[in-house]
């Protein structure tokens, strides 16, 4: 059964409150202060609280305060219980999280139908977060090992066939085999610098010193390098032909790395997952206080809720298909757009065609 704490300081109140719940067998506890209500929450571990606002010391919206600042407890159902619900209480309160209000005098039937509301929406919630770790550690388990061993066999084969060859290859041969090592020891290498980059950004908050620091740094001329790294990675995958540049001259409020990532990840993904012959296009034109940016591909294309699920480790695609990636690029991409304030657009349709748009803030 859930359990519920009750902060109110008017003992009458708290205890009718303590007698409507236990009739119903739920786990109460209760505190006549914000004080001791606060310690509680930590000791008690509620599944709801149901607080006064009007208290000596610290008030209900204290309470919530506090409350919604610690990880544990952001996400914990919280009712306030007043005597007057005038619209800028109401507003006061929900702009800290609370989840309801009840208005005394309230009735029986009123009590319990809020709680049952907010337990019911808790569950739900506790189910979707369940469904969503779940599916993120399926994802890591299959996706991230299949994503190594690919490159990681290369190097092994080859590696081998080195050693055993060694004597009847020839130096351009040799020069061959080693080029491929490498190749695949890049993958590897970008793949494990994607994963630390990807742990970095969550860290990060918008707001953060750190984050305002990275939005102070420019890049002069970013169609040059835009133009740069687009034709790199045309040409990592024998694409060259198939490339279609547009760019406007244009200064970019970002640091010549973080653009080269962000063009590096949405281009790669836009060869990786379309066919040769297909073109990839890489439009960029000014509009008013940002740097429009479109990576275009004809390939296999996503659906609405796969776009709506975009996260690292995420597979869109089972199987054979399911090789070409785990879903890290498109996130970093979005992670380092959103950092400088910026904003990513993603727009599919699946077995034809995807487009991402990239609204870049200008340098001043």
């Amino acid at each position: 059964m859930a359990k519920i704490l009750v902060i109110e300081d008017e003992t009458d109140v708290r205890d009718s409150i303590i007698d409507i719940l236990n009739a119903q067998d739920f786990i109460v506890d209760s505190a006549a202060n914000g004080k001791d209500g606060l310690a509680l929450i930590e000791e008690f571990h509620p599944d709801l609280v149901l607080c006064d606002i009007m208290m000596p010391g610290l008030d209900g919206y204290g309470v919530l305060e506090r409350v919604r600042r610690q990880d544990a407890t952001k996400t914990l159902p919280f009712i306030f219980l007043t005597a007057k619900a005038d619209r800028d209480d109401m507003r006061t309160g929900m702009n800290l999280g609370a989840n309801d209000y009840l208005t005394k005098p309230f009735t029986h039937d009123d009590l319990l139908a809020m709680i049952e509301a907010r337990l019911c929406a808790k569950q739900i919630a506790d189910a979707n977060t369940k469904e969503k770790l779940e599916t993120l550690r399926t994802s890591i388990s299959v996706a991230l090992p299949r994503e190594l061993s690919g490159p990681l066999q290369e190097v092994i084969s080859l590696s081998a066939a080195l050693e055993t060859e060694a004597e009847t290859l020839t130096s351009q041969e040799v020069a061959s085999y080693a080029k491929a090592i490498l190749h695949n020891a890049q993958q590897v290498s970008r793949l494990n610098h994607n994963l630390m980059l990807m742990a970095k950004l969550q860290a990060i908050e918008v707001d953060s010193p750190v984050a305002k620091t990275f939005r102070k740094q420019t890049t002069l001329e970013a169609h040059t390098l835009i133009q740069a790294v687009a034709n790199e990675v045309a040409t990592d995958y024998l694409r060259q032909d198939d490339l279609e540049m547009s760019l406007e001259i244009a200064n970019v409020q970002m640091s010549e790395g973080t653009l080269k990532k962000i063009c590096e990840e949405l281009i790669d993904n836009a060869f990786k997952f379309s066919q040769e012959g297909k073109p990839v296009k890489v439009m960029g034109s000014l509009q008013e206080d940002y740097y429009t940016l479109y990576v275009m591909d004809y390939g296999q294309g996503m659906t609405r809720e796969q776009i709506t699920h975009i996260g690292a480790y995420q597979q869109f695609m089972t199987g054979e298909e399911a090789a070409g990636g785990i879903g890290l690029g498109l996130t970093i991409a979005q992670g380092l757009v959103k950092l400088h304030c910026g904003e990513m657009l993603t727009e599919s349709l699946p077995g034809q065609q995807t487009l991402v748009r990239l609204m870049l803030p200008l340098a001043p």
